[in-house]
């Protein structure tokens, strides 16, 4: 049954593409939900680039709200309680939409989140086929870059990357060769969407600069701007 719902916004790909087919199967998106982890090795939520998911919000129209969570491992989900009573309180939803792909151990910690504090949890990703969705992204007009790699395979050249039909084949092979998950489940790499067909504008990337730690590294947005969908990006 379609209702107002949250959405759990990390600004990557799966919390976007999630958003995307809430709407689509009714849901009003009340308002954007996006928590800052303290450190790179949070369990549970996104972390580089989370601090531009306010293009985003702005470049689709809802509003967003912004937490900061210092804590690793199972406090994480406890933290989120207080975030998503007070996000429930300021704009009236009943669900709260979340992109997991198949990471079992978020889909627990989120659900009994929504439990404890009377949301109703909407995950349109859940356990979808990542090849099939990965071209879904590409299909339907996603303009999606790699901004955090950490497996096997995926070199510091996949850093700035745009997701397209060729990376997807190129995923493929990568997951029969050394089993990198196709859609980047388990923190394997890290996306930011610079458009999609919820942007009324779209965000083009001024400066980014990438980090790069021996086998893994992430690109660091260090400016970015919104600009209509017609205008030329700069070169």
């Amino acid at each position: 049954m379609a209702s107002k719902v949250g959405v759990l916004y990390s600004g990557g790909k799966d919390s976007t593409y999630a958003a995307y087919l809430a709407q689509r199967q009714g849901h009003s998106l009340s308002c954007f939900i996006t928590i800052k982890p303290e450190s790179s090795e949070s369990y549970l939520f996104h972390y580089p680039n989370v601090g531009w998911t306010r293009l985003q919000a702005e470049a689709i129209g809802v509003p967003l709200m912004t937490a900061e969570i210092k804590q690793v491992g199972e406090g994480e989900a406890y933290d989120l309680d207080e975030i998503l009573e007070a996000a429930k309180t300021q704009h009236g939803f009943e669900g709260l939409v979340t992109g997991g792909l198949a990471s079992q151990y978020q889909k627990d910690r989120f659900e009994k989140a929504c439990v404890r504090v009377g949301l109703t949890p909407v995950s349109p990703l859940w356990q979808v086929d990542p090849e099939v969705y990965m071209r879904s992204i590409v299909r339907d007009g996603f303009n999606v870059i790699v901004t955090g790699v950490a497996a096997e395979g995926l070199t510091e050249a996949w850093l700035g990357r745009v997701i397209d039909e060729a990376m997807v084949d190129e995923l493929v092979k990568l997951h029969r060769r050394v089993g990198v998950h196709i859609g980047f489940e388990g923190g394997e790499a890290e996306t930011f969407v610079l458009d999609c067909p919820l942007f009324k504008r779209r965000i083009e990337v001024l400066d980014a600069v990438r980090h790069w730690f021996g086998d893994r590294g992430f690109l660091e947005i260090r400016d970015a701007r919104l600009v209509d969908k017609g205008v030329v990006q700069k070169s």
